[in-house]
């Protein structure tokens, strides 16, 4: 099957775009669309998002590639549609799809598997949230995962082909996938996969004194760990997060609640600065990171109203994490040529990055970056819209 034209299916609240966070994040889509989305070497029905504004010779030429830059670009561009509907992004959307694989030589995969996963998480949403289905490439993306458990270093799946690292970037958007697949009408084994990987994930590389999830961990060829990575990074704890609430929907048993609990808390205890705001994690891919949490405690707070009433404080601690993060990136937001433009760190204003001088190579050139600052704000719209979640009145 091959992409199809939206119909009745695409949900829509007439009101959203008239609320304040709706129209915040249609600004900051606007951003993206003049800045970064340009047809793929002029060819016609080919979108892609510039990996740097301004861009370079390299970024023109689409020489400078992000694989997994695009999924998260696509997974926003499912947002907005959720959020307002249009034949015009619709259209943008199969463009991009399809332009994914054409700028990534006729394959739909490549040698990352974190990488893989968000393109199925992305292509996924697409399917069910607005019609636009590609079977082909997401059977191609789960086989490959699939493939990459393996029981060295305990369990878990691998960072990417023929490596020695197992890593939450790699293992937790993998097991989201699973769990909704298979909650779905897939394949039920895809259950039992999920189960397993969250389950490694809490075992190898929970740090039992903050609550937080590790990056990840080393293997050795007889499959013994040899060093665990203990950095701690934002996207770690959504990914984690997001994993166990899909359980949770699933299930509905506490020991998934229990563990997303303790996420949230971690998240709020350790990784916010001053006025409960998210940490940011710089450039380069790091400028996603933030984003990502933000994603996946929207999804907690709005599912945990359903499936867990009697946290209610969760689900409200883990909203004002997102507000928080949204009005702090509001705020610091500065100006450029078709909308806002973001910096990396949620609390400090942004710079407008020059084509010449000390300014040239600002994180706020990133397309990750941008990205992130959408996320957050298309997250905040769903928590406004949801009408679960009153916005808090913040001073100006």
């Amino acid at each position: 099957m091959t992409d199809q034209k939206p119909g009745a299916e695409v949900p829509h609240n007439p009101g959203a775009s008239s609320r304040l966070l709706a129209a915040r994040a249609r600004v900051a889509e606007r951003g993206i669309e003049t800045r970064h989305l340009r047809r793929m070497w002029g060819l016609p029905t080919t979108t892609l998002g510039l990996t740097r504004w301004p861009p370079g010779l390299t970024d023109r030429l689409r020489l400078r590639w992000s694989y997994w830059w695009q999924a998260q670009l696509l997974d926003c561009l499912v947002d907005a549609q959720m959020r307002a509907p249009t034949q015009t992004r619709w259209t943008r959307i199969a463009n991009l799809t399809r332009s994914i694989r054409l700028r990534n030589l006729g394959s739909w995969t490549n040698e990352y598997y974190d990488d893989m996963a968000w393109l199925g998480l992305a292509l996924a949403r697409a399917g069910k949230e607005i019609g636009l289905r590609r079977p082909d490439a997401l059977n191609v993306i789960v086989a490959q995962l699939r493939d990459a458990w393996s029981d060295h270093g305990g369990g878990g799946i691998w960072w990417r082909r023929d490596d020695d690292f197992k890593n939450a970037p790699a293992n937790g958007p993998t097991a989201i996938l699973f769990t909704r697949l298979a909650a779905d009408g897939g394949d039920p084994t895809d259950l039992r996969r999920a189960e397993a990987i969250v389950d490694w994930m809490e075992q190898h590389l929970l740090d039992r004194e903050t609550g937080l999830i590790f990056d990840g961990l080393h293997v050795t060829e007889s499959g013994e760990v040899r060093e665990v990575e203990r950095t701690v990074y934002t996207y770690c704890q959504g990914v984690f997060l997001g994993a166990c609430m899909e359980l949770a929907r699933v299930h509905g048993t506490p020991q998934w609640l229990d563990r997303a609990e303790r996420t949230v808390t971690a998240v709020a205890t350790h990784l916010t600065t001053i006025g409960g705001v998210l940490r940011g994690q710089g450039g380069g891919d790091g400028g996603l990171f933030a984003g990502i949490l933000a994603r996946y405690l929207t999804q907690a707070a709005i599912m945990l109203v359903s499936l867990a009433p009697d946290r209610t404080a969760l689900a409200s601690r883990a909203a004002e994490l997102v507000y928080n993060s949204a009005e702090a990136l509001w705020k610091n937001r500065t100006v450029a040529p078709g909308g806002p433009l973001f910096g990396p760190d949620f609390n400090q204003p942004a710079l407008t990055p020059g084509t010449l001088g000390a300014r040239a190579e600002l994180p706020e050139r990133d397309l990750s970056v941008q990205l992130g600052g959408w996320m957050v704000m298309e997250a905040a719209a769903q928590l406004e819209r949801s009408g679960d979640f009153p916005r808090p009145l913040h001073r100006r």
